[in-house]
């Protein structure tokens, strides 16, 4: 069985019915859409959407951050900027 990361699910077709009170009930908490009882698609307010892509771009530059601390320096003057 497929582990599902929201405390609440709807169908497919109870989120087709009334997406506006899917959207309320879930007070800001992730809801996960079943098709055939298996999730296929996460419900998340839009805030806690952009927070996730913002922490996944900091993970990317972090990473490539590390990447490159072992390369050469180059010194370079602020006028040369």
């Amino acid at each position: 069985m497929q582990r599902i990361h929201a405390r609440s699910t709807v169908s497919i077709s109870e989120l087709k019915k009334n997406p506006t009170s899917i959207i309320t009930n879930a007070h800001g908490e992730p809801v996960a859409i079943l098709n055939h009882n298996r999730p296929t698609a996460y419900l998340v307010p839009a805030a806690v959407f952009e927070a996730m892509m913002e922490q996944l771009d900091d993970l990317e530059l972090a990473r490539l951050v590390k990447e490159r601390q072992s390369e050469a320096s180059v010194k370079v003057q602020l006028d040369e900027l």
